[in-house]
């Protein structure tokens, strides 16, 4: 059986990004144990961020969209049309400033939409993205993941469970300016047992 993967990759640094090395180490293991079918999206290249124009859009009833508010958020379609095809989610970050690179969150309000992605219940928010998981390489230059200063783990989790992913695998090579080589490595053992599991 096929296995669908999105793979999103975020780090700005396209050659040396440790995060998107260590994102092909996963996808080369996954790969092997079967058959496997890559979608692949690179955050860095053609995310816009929303402006006015896209949150009246996103803000009218479908039914009542102009044919320019549609062609808006096309793109956004496309993105959360790529996340409901995927079985599998493979998320490649870097912490920048503590938290996420901007063209993370970019995507990150693209794809999180009332009534496409989530729906508002009278016990709250409901995910509507379901049977899916997600695997979240995290690389860090100091910060501990964990610790009170790392804005991104915790979040990226609560944004994944808002849309209903419920099943997130965190991969950390933290502390990289401590020990680099430690660090990946590291985060080579969590894929091997991820793997293994």
């Amino acid at each position: 059986m096929t296995s669908n993967i999105l793979r999103l990759d975020a780090s700005a640094n396209v050659s040396g990004s440790s995060s998107r090395k260590l994102g092909d180490q996963l996808i080369a293991k996954l790969s092997r144990r079967s058959e496997v079918n890559i979608q692949y999206r690179d955050l860095n290249q053609g995310l816009n961020f929303i402006d006015e124009t896209w949150v009246g859009a996103y803000f009218t009833p479908p039914e009542q969209r102009s044919e320019a508010q549609t062609k808006t958020l096309e793109f956004s379609d496309k993105l959360i049309d790529e996340l409901r095809r995927a079985d599998h989610i493979v998320l490649t970050t870097p912490m920048y400033n503590f938290s996420i690179p901007a063209s993370l969150k970019a995507w990150i309000d693209l794809i999180c939409r009332a009534g496409v992605t989530f729906q508002y219940t009278a016990d709250g928010p409901v995910g509507l993205l379901r049977k899916k998981h997600i695997d979240i390489i995290i690389t860090t230059g100091g910060v501990p993941l964990q610790s009170p200063v790392d804005f991104l783990s915790d979040y990226l989790k609560q944004v994944f469970r808002f849309i209903g992913i419920e099943q997130i695998n965190i991969i950390a090579a933290d502390q990289m300016n401590v020990d680099a080589e430690v660090s990946f490595n590291k985060a080579l053992d969590q894929i091997n047992t991820r793997i293994a599991a």
